[in-house]
């Protein structure tokens, strides 16, 4: 199937502007990894099937995915691996350039810092900050910690626009009001609580204790799918 970059002549306004549903979004963020690793190897061109298998969806959901994006095309000759990786990073943002700051200098807020994912994503961690006094001031991942009550301060001089916050709980509403109010309009929140922000502030919250009880309900299921065939088999014997 051949493909067009949507922000060329074969695709109008109207698919520039088509907003993408998120659960679009998020299996986009898996295209373009397997796409990466397609380019790394040196692999010029690639099917439907074969990019929905690496990417561990069905072919017809990859293709209704990349609709979004405006591309399309005939059958048996496949995506340009180059051309349908940068579609999708402009469709993501990920041509511009990002700054985050990491707001929380503990256990998790270090390894992030150290993550070198960031760099290789088009995601420079411009600042990190904290409250204790016994960090303030140390280097962490090459940065220096700022403290939290310089936050607007520091947020504008390292021209930052998107915010991870690697804090507790009881904090974490109080911060994101501060962040909101210094014109932060991204937050990624590691915080095991419901942020409320207004209308036009973006959150995205990962949860890794619930999604450590989904991955559990999931193993349960294999067990008991796997002991009730056990048992079948025994009652045939």
């Amino acid at each position: 199937m051949t493909t067009h970059d949507p922000s060329g002549p074969a695709a109008g306004p109207e698919t520039r502007g088509r907003a993408i549903p998120p659960a679009s979004v998020a299996r986009l963020t898996i295209y373009l990894r397997a796409l990466n690793s397609l380019l790394a190897e040196g692999v010029e061109r690639v099917s439907s099937e074969e990019l929905a298998e690496a990417a561990g969806v069905k072919s017809a959901m990859l293709r209704k995915d990349l609709s979004y994006l405006g591309s399309y095309g005939t059958r048996g000759v496949g995506y340009e691996v180059q051309l349908l990786t940068r579609t999708i990073a402009a469709r993501l943002g990920l041509t511009q350039e990002w700054r985050v700051a990491i707001v929380g200098a503990g256990n998790l807020g270090r390894a992030l810092a150290g993550y070198s994912g960031f760099t290789t994503r088009g995601f420079e961690v411009a600042a990190i900050f904290d409250a204790d006094p016994a960090v303030i001031g140390s280097e962490v991942g090459g940065l220096k910690v700022s403290a939290v009550m310089d936050l607007e301060k520091v947020l504008a001089r390292t021209g930052v626009n998107m915010v991870v916050l690697a804090v507790p709980a009881r904090s974490a509403q109080e911060l994101c009001d501060e962040l909101v109010a210094a014109g932060v309009r991204s937050i990624l929140s590691f915080a095991p609580v419901v942020l409320q922000v207004p209308p036009g502030v973006e959150v995205r919250k990962v949860d890794m204790a619930t999604e450590l009880q989904i991955l559990a309900y999931h193993a349960q299921r294999a067990q008991e799918s796997e002991q009730s065939s056990q048992s079948r088999a025994r009652s045939a014997r």
